[in-house]
């Protein structure tokens, strides 16, 4: 696979307290925490930092990112938070719209700013959508991030389809930049009957993004910002295609009823160029899912440094090109042409 261009698009930063609360500006500006408690809400509950007999990569730094890259050869990496996940959670509107500066602030200094192949993701205070808006902007105009970050799980009672949220979609779509909608958060989810994390983990990204997916195209937002991107992250590719159908089938049967009259069927927004999604390199229908999705949409990510062992990782790139159920064009396209084109990346 000499001279194929990887582009990761979905890779994690290990953001810290002590390090990010460094960069509170305005009001806040030296404001330090008693130590305690944590800047960010826990996702659910669960001990998310420790598995047992897992040798997990438990720090990470600008340094590390960049061995990580050279060694795997890794042209861009667009990078995600790890604890910033749950800012959906955060119930103080103003505290969201101060701590999602913040962190915006670190990572372009401790990391975008570092290295050009790093690429940043604004976290947005959604709870607040003019200011959500306002801060895209800032991050796009000023630092140069390639996205805007919606928490898959939230404590506002509406999913993203709402009128409410249209701020942050003109804004992006003005901008020529995607907004990005990531899981992690079990909260509010109905899993706290489940016993185990390895059951919590199986549901809590597709379920999540299954709902947000199907607010935002049944809401008719590709209708009223048709040149808006939305990428569905770390949920694989599997559900795509069921939901295609699922959407079709119910929108069919309550169209009468619908309150936004869509122009197209749900599942041509599927395929227009307004959805895209990360994929697993291991997922065995992924033939299936760019026969009914297309082969456009599909975009590679390492997830790095999450769950597993430090150093498997890079075997993803070679064992993904050697599939023999997908083309070299496919294979290609996942691996950077898709997400060029998704994050607008010169």
């Amino acid at each position: 696979m000499d001279g194929v261009e990887v582009i990761d698009a979905d890779g994690h930063v290990l953001e810290t307290d002590a390090e990010m609360e460094e960069y509170f500006d305005g009001d806040y500006t030296g404001h330090r925490r008693t130590g305690t408690f944590s800047i960010f809400p826990s996702l659910d509950g669960w001990p998310r930092g420790f598995v047992r007999g897992l040798n997990k990569v438990t720090k990470v730094d600008v340094n590390s990112w960049i061995e990580f890259i050279d060694g795997s050869k890794i042209s861009t990496a667009v990078l995600y938070p790890t604890a910033a996940l749950s800012a959906g959670l955060i119930q103080d509107h103003d505290w969201a719209c101060v701590v999602a500066r913040m962190y915006n602030n670190w990572l372009y200094d401790r990391y975008c700013k570092v290295d050009k192949r790093l690429k940043g993701v604004a976290l947005l205070p959604v709870q607040n959508p003019q200011e959500a808006a306002n801060e895209l902007r800032r991050c796009v105009k000023d630092y140069g991030m390639v996205a805007g970050l919606l928490p898959a799980v939230t404590k506002l009672n509406k999913g993203y389809g709402h009128a409410d949220f249209h701020p942050i979609y003109k804004a992006a779509q003005e901008l020529n930049v995607p907004l990005t909608v990531h899981g992690a958060v079990s909260a509010n989810l109905g899993f706290d009957f489940l016993q185990t994390m390895s059951m919590i983990h199986t549901l809590e990204h597709p379920i999540a993004q299954m709902i947000q997916l199907t607010s935002v195209v049944i809401d008719g937002v590709f209708d009223l910002f048709p040149k808006l991107r939305i990428g569905f992250l770390e949920a694989g590719a599997g559900w795509i295609p069921y939901m295609m159908d699922r959407l079709d089938e119910k929108h069919h049967i309550d169209r009468k009823r619908k309150h936004f009259p869509l122009s197209k069927k749900p599942s041509e927004y599927f395929t227009s160029g307004n959805i895209y999604i990360t994929c697993e390199t291991d997922e065995k229908t992924l033939d299936v899912v760019v026969r009914e999705m297309g082969e456009d949409f599909l975009m590679y990510p390492t997830d790095f440094p999450h769950e597993r062992e430090a150093g498997v990782f890079a075997k993803d790139i070679p064992e993904f090109w050697e599939r023999t159920d997908l083309s070299e064009r496919v294979k290609r396209k996942v691996f950077s042409e898709n997400a060029k084109r998704f994050y607008n990346l010169k």
